[in-house]
């Protein structure tokens, strides 16, 4: 969600303000101004691009036929509708007006509320679903069933409807923006709403992902150790795959991180500044293209960290290139790849 606006002075876009004595209005479009709207260009461009893709990889390729697969395709069509909502947002930033009417404002913020939550939440779930999946898969085989997972992204979607709905209700078509109604705008409100989606969407959902990786590791090394010598390969392997892990784990708690925890201290320090900086303004405006950078860097993140999204990626792109096929094994979602001169099994976490 788009929170540029502050209870005791109205953030308009990033070189404008108003508050109840006077408004400054920009003279001309400057550099900063075109530069933001070009990264939301790109960000909504590459965002909905890498997330259909993910989508349709899963559809046509994977038939969501695991509980990681359900995870990541609720996750992308997430991610893919965020960015359906960036392009209103970023034609008021630009244009310093609202041309869409009151009901598409109030539809685009629940929109655009709903998607940035599932997705969090989706992310937050896949972190214990991978420490189930990688510590002992047939102790939770029952609770790792698609059927499953789609009921608890089901939950999900339905769950993100808290935090969202009783602020994105009072947002109407109103002197030309598409903002808060004035008498949600009380300094007391603004830091309940602020706490409330801070620890619901950032603090709550860091949590458990910062735990359940770091029990993840811990586990699988504890494992390594113990590990009969019997066969030399299996020291090599459980190294691997803790290497595998371990930059999975660092990549999703740092991008996470560095996307969305600016975006929330900006929201904070708004309550406490009196004066009014252009600067922080400014860095305000970075701050909410990062958090919405988020969406379009997953797709990526599989693209670099999982073989197996790799050649779903290639078979989609390039479809009469020879590749290996792939079959999930859902009791411990790791991947065969047969290749068409013989039978080889590669464990590959997905």
């Amino acid at each position: 969600m788009d929170y540029s606006f502050l209870p005791d002075l109205d953030y308009i876009n990033n070189n404008t303000f108003m508050d109840r004595d006077e408004v400054f209005l920009p003279v001309k479009m400057d550099a900063f101004s075109i530069t933001i709207a070009v990264l939301y260009l790109v960000i909504c461009v590459l965002g909905l691009a890498g997330n259909s893709l993910v989508v349709v990889a899963i559809l046509k390729l994977d038939k969501m036929a695991s509980a990681t697969t359900v995870y990541i395709f609720n996750l992308a069509l997430a991610d893919g509708l965020f960015m359906v909502g960036l392009p209103f947002v970023a034609i008021q930033n630009f244009k310093n007006h609202w041309d869409f009417g009151d009901v598409a404002c109030k539809l685009v913020m629940v929109l655009d509320g709903i998607n940035q939550f599932t997705s969090v939440f989706c992310l937050t779930v896949m972190s214990v679903d991978r420490y189930m999946a990688l510590v002992n898969p047939l102790r939770f085989a029952r609770w790792r069933t698609p059927a499953c997972a789609k009921m608890v992204s089901a939950g999900l979607w339905l769950f993100s409807l808290v935090p969202v709905l009783p602020m994105a209700l009072h947002f109407s078509a109103q002197d030309g923006l598409c903002t808060l109604d004035p008498d949600m705008l009380s300094e007391s409100r603004w830091l309940g709403f602020l706490t409330y989606t801070f620890v619901l969407g950032f603090a709550l959902p860091f949590t458990v992902m910062t735990a359940s990786y770091a029990a993840l590791l811990l586990t699988l090394r504890s494992q390594r150790i113990r590990a009969p010598r019997s066969t030399p390969a299996a020291p090599h392997e459980g190294q691997r795959l803790e290497r595998q892990v371990t930059k999975m784990v660092v990549a999703v708690v740092v991008v996470f991180g560095v996307c969305w925890l600016p975006f929330y201290a900006f929201n904070f320090c708004s309550l406490y500044r009196s004066e009014r900086l252009l600067s922080f303004a400014r860095g305000f405006e970075f701050v909410v293209v990062l958090s919405y950078s988020w969406s379009c860097a997953n797709p990526i993140l599989y693209a670099c960290l999982s073989e197996a999204f790799r050649r779903h990626f290639a078979k989609l792109l390039c479809p009469n290139k020879q590749s290996p096929s792939m079959h999930c094994n859902t009791d411990t979602e790791w991947y065969d790849l047969n290749v068409a001169s013989g039978r080889d099994s590669v464990g590959m976490q997905a």
